[in-house]
């Protein structure tokens, strides 16, 4: 029996959650001083743990377990049914190999360079628009650029609507009424669409680069020696993708912050690399992106004089982790500096879980995230300039997902004068080399 653990005193607390969002968690910790405690949501009694000990207990295999920890809704529009996420076990391990293959360091430097390629061919359309959102932008380019990573064949007139698809699926998990049922329709196209690329994959009808991810799943062997059945295939493949596409909210967060803190420009424009991770570290821990996660107990244990009884529900604060006080120092301020001597913590820092993601639920792809805000973070502050005219930037933390309700509108964007001054140079050193002559410096 528990033992002064804290319990919300509301007979059911899933409307508190949809007023207060992404502090649900983190306002009854500081309100009842307790990394720990009860609450009913959605009529089902749920324990809510958060900090760096938490996500620790959290990660442990053999207390908790994912399958049947996922909301059918959940399931519906982000991450499809019975995905790698709900798996545990050698099943899970197994297949988490299968994704971190496809993570690979050389496999994430072809993503990056995809991603700068599709910067670079969207400059040209954006010059002469009277605004760009750039939400809507980046969302275009890695989904291009993932696709092409993963050996999809997408053509040129479907490219936009199979970005807004990936994108509703993201917006919709957190979301009730329009928003919901608009990201559940856009998982039935996309579903519908990569099956049959699966199948004309493994019929022979297309053939693909046998080191691409889709290549990969499609003849992927489960450990019973069976291949996946095609809507599986098809689930994984999306699981590959979507999420890719997702760093398209960290992306407009980064404008954000680029906007909103424009004494770091300076550093970025440096062309010191190392600052543009540390940016990015700390645009991931700053700004809102999944609130928390869930598991269910596998067995029966005590922590924090709370018993777990096996099959509860319990959700991990991910943003309260994040903004935690004990591990960051003014953690409500932007400093992408703290990352400078940031010891790396797989328990402390959980934008997109914590662990070993080899082993555990931890997203493979991070790497790629990192990279593709890095990419992002470069070409906004080196490659263009632009104006932010007037609109709202502002985001809410009580909608779940949450973005600055513009979008992050820009104008009059053009191509930085100093990039502009590096080609001139290195078309006349270009004409000076096949002359005998030597460039005039400038």
């Amino acid at each position: 029996m528990s033992m002064q653990v804290p319990r919300d005193k509301s007979l059911d607390s899933t409307f508190a959650l949809m007023r207060e969002g992404y502090l649900f968690i983190k306002n009854r910790v500081e309100r009842y001083q307790s990394d720990v405690f009860r609450t009913r949501l959605l009529l089902t009694d749920m324990i809510c743990i958060s900090g760096e000990e938490a996500a620790r207990l959290f990660y442990d295999r053999a207390l908790f377990q994912r399958h049947g920890a996922v909301l059918k809704r959940v399931q519906d529009t982000l991450m499809g049914v019975d995905a790698i996420q709900t798996m545990d076990g050698e099943a899970h391990l197994h297949r988490k190999q299968l994704f971190m293959s496809l993570m690979s360091p050389p496999r994430q430097q072809r993503l990056t360079q995809l991603c700068q390629e599709e910067w670079q061919s969207s400059l040209g359309r954006w010059q002469g628009a009277e605004r760009v959102v750039l939400l809507d932008e980046a969302t275009r380019v890695l989904c291009r650029a993932a696709c092409r990573w993963a050996g999809i064949p997408v053509r040129e007139a479907e490219a936009n609507e199979r970005a807004k698809d990936f994108i509703s699926m993201v917006e919709a998990f957190g979301a009730v009424g329009p928003r919901h049922w608009r990201g559940r329709r856009a998982r039935v196209r996309t579903e519908r669409w990569i099956r049959q690329i699966i199948e004309d994959v493994r019929s022979g009808k297309l053939r693909v680069d046998e080191e691409s991810a889709l290549h990969a799943i499609a003849f992927y062997r489960q450990p019973d020696g069976n291949p996946m059945t095609t809507q599986m295939a098809a689930e994984e493949l999306i699981n590959v993708v979507r999420p890719t596409v997702a760093v398209a909210i960290f992306i407009t967060f980064a404008a954000l912050a680029l906007h909103e803190y424009p004494e770091y420009r300076s550093e970025l424009q440096s062309g010191d690399e190392p600052y543009l991770e540390l940016f990015a570290q700390e645009v991931r821990r700053y700004y809102p992106f999944a609130p928390f996660l869930g598991a269910k107990v596998r067995k029966d244990f005590v922590w924090q004089r709370c018993d777990f009884k096996k099959g509860t529900l319990v959700l991990l604060d991910v943003y309260g982790t994040n903004h935690d006080s004990r591990l960051w120092e003014y953690p409500n301020e932007f400093r992408p500096e703290r990352f400078k001597d940031w010891k790396d913590g797989a328990f402390s820092f959980i934008p997109q879980g914590g662990g070993d993601p080899a082993e555990g639920h931890r997203c493979p792809g991070e790497g790629i995230t990192v990279h593709a805000i890095e990419a992002s973070v470069d070409f906004l502050v080196n490659e263009v300039d632009f104006d932010v005219p007037a609109q709202d930037l502002s985001y809410s933390l009580m909608s779940m997902p949450t973005l600055p309700k513009s979008g992050f509108i820009m104008s009059n964007v053009r191509q930085r004068q100093r990039r502009q001054a590096i080609e001139t140079d290195a078309a006349v050193g270009g004409r000076a080399a096949v002359s005998g002559k030597s460039a005039p410096r400038t």
